[in-house]
């Protein structure tokens, strides 16, 4: 997810039909200019070189988004919400329309990956693992993060551990009907993992202050599209 300015001006943004590296190719419509979905990097016309600023987003599950945020908006899409065009695709073995140009075999190039990006280095958390860890406090690129998961939604979010001066280190506490809680080591405060917000009683959406900052670094996508767009990326391994 993107901010749609760049330098003050608001773009609007529609698919080109264009694929590069297997990764959708979108243009907007104030200057024909052509992106990359992936990064949000500019690639022709007037703003090649420009880079679109991430924003920070969830992506999960109905149920848990509305658990979390009951007075949320919801896209009416018109009842377009029957199914995925790309279901088989998933499934299969191919490896893109183009196919791979770059090989890599630390993991199968259709595991799923939540990314983090800090400058030109980037790491990918693989799904396979953080079903196995849920909960990784990491150091990247001296960004003292935290990378959580939830397998029944495959909701993946990273967060900056960091709160008011103080780094925090957090484990699992308990899995709620659509969260994961969390309690850190340093305070015994217990937190929400969907959300990054501090739980006063009980892990409900009321009276949640928000404190752990939500990183605009992250990402998801399987490892393919991953390592082509971010070709000095590292991935964490497996855990025991």
């Amino acid at each position: 997810m993107f901010d749609r300015r760049v330098e003050g001006d608001e773009l609007t943004f529609g698919v080109s039909g264009k694929l590069i590296m297997n990764n959708l190719v979108m243009w907007d419509r104030q200057t024909k200019s052509l992106w990359l979905q992936f990064t949000g990097e500019g690639i022709e016309g007037a703003n090649k070189g420009q880079a679109l600023a991430r924003v920070a987003h969830t992506q999960t599950t109905w149920e848990a988004w509305r658990d979390a945020h009951p007075e949320t908006l919801v896209l009416d899409k018109r009842g377009g919400y029957g199914g995925d065009a790309y279901g088989g695709y998933y499934d299969d073995g191919r490896k893109g329309v183009l196919g791979e140009s770059h090989g890599d075999d630390r993991l199968p190039p259709k595991d799923l990956v939540v990314g983090y990006i800090a400058g030109s280095n980037a790491k990918g958390y693989p799904f396979r693992t953080l079903v196995q860890t849920p909960v990784i406090n990491d150091e990247f690129e001296g960004d003292k993060i935290l990378v959580l998961f939830d397998d029944r939604s495959q909701t993946g979010q990273i967060f900056r551990r960091e709160v008011d001066g103080r780094t925090l280190t957090f484990s699992l506490l308990e899995r709620t009907r659509s969260d994961i809680v969390l309690r850190d080591f340093e305070t015994g405060t217990t937190w929400s993992g969907i959300t990054g917000r501090r739980c006063r009683g009980r892990c409900r959406a009321r009276g949640w202050t928000r404190d752990l900052r939500s990183t605009r670094s992250g990402s998801r996508g399987a490892i393919s599209s991953w390592r082509r767009s971010c070709m000095k990326g590292d991935h964490a391994a497996q855990r025991d």
